[in-house]
């Protein structure tokens, strides 16, 4: 059997519900879980999620005393349920933190494990007396997202067109009251106003979207999505959209692979689920941003501090080397012997120098500064004596205590820091310990 072209998930007839609908309700829960991981409230979502599962078996249980078996409204019914239990967990949650000054986690995790507690309870009753009930609201536990079909279409539609809407006009009010709190209130922003509608919207995405991915799952497209984003932009608006494109994206790669991977390795009997695909892939996105975004990846920054112990390193290595004197010459071991550095390090410093052309050869194995290396450490060498004079002059500490500090710091200062350093001490010209300065008027260029 051909695997499935990607058009054939947005075109074909039993492909199109399932695929854009879960778009639609990843791109809805993405916008809401941006605003929960600005608010710091990421386990809210998980908490909510599974407190809306006693209020879909309730509701199951209600409509079963009426109807045999299900109908074309349950789905009404099995919403309706869900939110009111959601709302009453959200109450709850407010309550025990205010009133009872229980902490945010511990109310959180007593409310979910309470309600889930309860609703399993109910389950299992349901699923002895109303076996085809029970099988009906197992759907929204795991979620059936490739069971959807055009109608939940239209309904995630509609979902995605009201978080849309209020994202674009609370934009000015989100930022105000959850980097701002003081500005927001001094400018008259309701506070009360602003939350109530994010925690309306995110009952909202948690009790329509447990019919793709479930209340178990559900949790995970609030916050991959925007944990995803987050690495790769500082910017609030390019946040929402980011984290727009990578739910919509998730939704519509976790479609793509529990079709065609069994195909792709001749398993047609393999059934892959469709939301815990779409979690995975989302979780997966989730995970690549953390290790290899440009700004915070762990990677990049394993990188970039690497790369400037090594820096450091070097400017050691050619301020050692200044000290020595203009016109002295070194051998390899001596350079590697005077500062103190492993075979390997040595080597690796050795040649980075040359490349640099910081090091000019005077004959057979002997080495010197040249005038670009010898620039280079009276740079480093000026900084550490300037930070020296700043410590004692304008801080007032003893000058016997200044050194450590000027270690560390002579490797960070910019060109901007050394010209307003130097315009600020009158240029010096010799240290707390009575050494000079040295005067690169080049480097004070740039």
């Amino acid at each position: 059997m051909s695997m499935t072209s990607l058009v054939d998930f947005l075109t074909d007839s039993v492909l199109r519900g399932p695929t854009i609908g879960s778009m639609l309700m990843c791109i809805a829960t993405a916008l809401v879980g941006v605003i929960l991981l600005i608010r710091k409230e990421t386990l809210l979502g998980e908490a909510l999620s599974h407190a809306a599962y006693p209020g879909i078996v309730g509701s199951a249980l209600f409509a079963s005393l009426i109807f045999k078996t299900p109908g074309a409204d349950e789905g009404m019914s099995v919403i309706l349920g869900a939110f009111l239990s959601a709302s009453l967990g959200l109450f709850l949650i407010s309550f025990l933190q205010k009133k009872v000054s229980l902490h945010s986690d511990a109310a959180l995790c007593m409310i979910l494990s309470l309600f889930f507690g309860v609703g399993v309870l109910l389950a299992s009753r349901l699923q002895v007396t109303h076996a085809v009930w029970y099988k009906q609201i197992s759907l929204y536990l795991y979620g059936q997202a490739a069971t959807l079909v055009d109608r939940d279409m239209a309904i995630y539609a509609v979902l995605v067109l009201i978080t849309a809407l209020c994202v674009f006009f609370l934009y000015r009010f989100v930022q105000w009251i959850y980097f701002d709190r003081a500005f927001a209130k001094s400018v008259g922003a309701s506070v009360r106003k602003v939350e109530f509608l994010v925690h309306f919207l995110l009952i909202l995405s948690i009790v329509i979207g447990m019919r793709s991915v479930g209340v178990v799952l559900l949790s995970g497209m609030l916050i991959a999505p925007a944990v995803a984003a987050r690495r790769w932009t500082s910017r609030l608006s390019m946040l929402f959209f980011l984290a727009a494109l990578i739910g919509g994206g998730s939704a519509f790669l976790g479609n793509y692979l529990s079709v065609n991977l069994p195909l792709l390795f001749h398993r047609e009997s393999l059934a892959l689920p469709t939301g815990p695909m779409i979690v995975l892939v989302g979780a997966a996105i989730s995970l690549f941003s953390l290790f290899f975004s440009l700004e915070s990846g762990l990677i990049f920054r394993a990188y970039r501090m690497r790369a400037f112990k090594n820096r450091c390193l070097l400017e050691n290595v050619l301020k050692r080397l200044w000290k020595e004197g203009e016109k002295r010459e070194f051998s390899f071991s001596e350079i590697v012997h005077f500062n103190q550095l492993s075979s390997l390090s040595g080597s690796l410093l050795f040649f980075k120098m040359r490349c640099q052309g910081w090091l000019q050869r005077k004959g057979k194995g002997r080495y010197r500064l040249s005038s670009d290396g010898w620039r280079r450490a009276s740079r480093t060498v000026r900084l550490h004596r300037l930070w020296e004079v700043y410590l004692v002059d304008y801080l007032g500490q003893h000058a016997d205590r200044v050194h450590r500090s000027a270690e560390e710091i002579e490797h960070l200062l910019s060109y901007e820091l050394e010209r307003e350093l130097t315009r600020l001490l009158k240029d010096p010209k010799k240290d707390p310990h009575k050494q000079p300065i040295p005067n690169d008027h080049e480097s004070l260029l740039g």
